[in-house]
């Protein structure tokens, strides 16, 4: 369950930071809310599962989930450059989440 909670907290990350983008500098109402409502709930799960997975493993897997979220929904919403450099590169950070994981065991 920790890990579940995890990964969704990292999902709400995903979600922040593209309503963080998408409220143009806090200067749209809804946008703004939702960027508020998405980062609180990324914290509070992020908090919970610091309760049961250690500190160092679970803030990597958060900000992988992120980054790695961030970054597919910069390229499929905001037509960001996929180069191979890029894309390869995300893939090392799941590798990295996916190594982390197994060695939590």
């Amino acid at each position: 369950m920790s890990w579940l909670v995890l990964i969704v907290a990292g999902l709400f990350e995903v979600a922040w930071a593209y309503f963080l983008k998408t409220s143009k500098s806090f200067t749209q109402l809804w946008p703004s809310l939702a960027f508020l409502a998405t980062m609180t709930a990324s914290m509070l799960g992020l908090g919970w599962s610091l309760n049961r997975l250690p500190m160092g493993t679970a803030y990597a897997v958060w900000t992988g989930v992120g980054a790695v979220g961030t970054a597919i929904v910069g390229i499929a919403a905001f037509g960001e450059p996929a180069s191979a450099l890029r894309v390869g590169s995300i893939a090392l950070i799941v590798l990295g989440i996916v190594g982390l994981r197994l060695a939590s065991g």
